[in-house]
């Protein structure tokens, strides 16, 4: 990325205070945003709207650290919009709450490497259990994860801005857009009303918005 240079390394630790803070936190809007606008929409996002639409069983989200963080949160928001879900803690799986897999669940798995052993495990133990469809939301080109999937959602090859291109944060993003993409997709195709989500968010300000002029 153009100017990132100057945040690497000693020089990046000898400038402290004096760095253009202003000017580093646009760079970094910029970058997460550039991120997001170049993922490829694909007729696998299709399929995975479709997937969901169509599981007869239960849809699970699952992922580890801050993509498991994006897991959760994306169960949220489908169980908010019409399509029950929960998030199974790839750790807590391997301590008995693979428990809750059942046939013909479906599984959304989160991992940008894609190489996440706990991921990998819970997903090659969930099988035997009946798991019907794996999506799997993730980034580099060669991981097991790709190999247990049903239908990969490509986030593309992300450059993160974290001086050091370790910090997730351009990934994060990404995976968090798309997600979102996806739930707020699907709400539409099962024509999902203002009224139901009411009924479902009965609480604070978007509660009180989703009610007014709906009250049944």
């Amino acid at each position: 990325m153009p100017g990132m240079a100057f945040f690497s390394g000693a020089l990046y630790r000898s400038v402290g205070e004096h760095m253009n803070i202003q000017g580093r936190i646009s760079e970094i809007l910029s970058a997460e945003a550039a991120a997001i606008a170049a993922v490829r929409v694909t007729p696998a996002f299709e399929q995975a709207v479709l997937t969901l639409r169509d599981s007869t069983g239960k849809v699970l989200t699952t992922g580890m650290g801050k993509a498991g963080q994006v897991a959760r949160k994306f169960a949220s928001t489908l169980c908010s919009t019409g399509t029950p879900a929960y998030y199974l803690h790839p750790g807590e799986a391997a301590h008995g709450d693979l428990g809750i897999v059942e046939a013909d669940d479906c599984v959304v798995a989160f991992s940008t490497s894609g190489k996440t052993q706990e991921v990998i495990d819970m997903l090659g133990r969930g099988r035997s259990l009946g798991i019907g469809t794996i999506i799997s939301i993730t980034s580099h080109p060669e991981s097991e994860l790709r190999e247990l999937s049903d239908i990969v959602v490509d986030m593309g090859v992300i450059t993160e801005p974290c001086a050091h291109g370790l910090t997730p944060s351009a990934s994060i993003a990404v995976m968090l857009a798309i997600s979102d993409a996806l739930a707020l997709t699907l709400m539409d195709l099962k024509r999902f009303s203002r009224a139901e989500f009411g009924r479902r968010h009965h609480g604070g300000y978007l509660g009180v918005r989703s009610r007014t002029d709906n009250e049944e």
